[in-house]
């Protein structure tokens, strides 16, 4: 019972109700990227829609290419336009705030180590 109030009522752990009968009804599939994305098209709405592979909705989760779809920069679905990164781009990697793989620089609290001392370049303040 709990698992089906959460589809219906939370739209931030997944696809509700909701978004399944409205893509069901008026969503045309257009693909779907390397990570389990599936992308939706409306055409009575000209509106574009992604379901999220794993559950939770992560607009980061979404590689370059899908993104300028969603985002009507090009109409081209990525998936016919054999799209090659060039020789500069990094593969795409979701936002991983929040998780073990973030960044942590040097002196972070939840980083190993110690943070540098301060140099001679700084002068703290002190009110007088």
């Amino acid at each position: 019972m709990k698992q089906f109030l959460t589809e219906i009522l939370s739209w931030w752990g997944g696809n509700t109700w909701g978004t399944r009968l409205w893509i069901r009804r008026f969503g045309e599939y257009v693909g779907s990227d390397e990570f389990g994305n599936r992308y939706y098209y409306d055409k009575k709405h000209d509106r574009r829609y992604v379901t999220y592979a794993g559950g939770y909705a992560d607009a980061s989760a979404i590689p370059p290419g899908w993104h300028g779809w969603m985002h009507h920069r090009t109409d081209v679905v990525p998936a016919e336009a054999k799209y090659e990164p060039r020789a500069w781009e990094k593969p795409h990697q979701p936002n991983l705030t929040g998780t073990a793989a973030a960044y942590r620089p040097e002196g972070s609290l939840l980083n190993t180590g110690e943070r540098p001392r301060v140099t001679g370049d700084y002068q703290a303040w002190s009110p007088e």
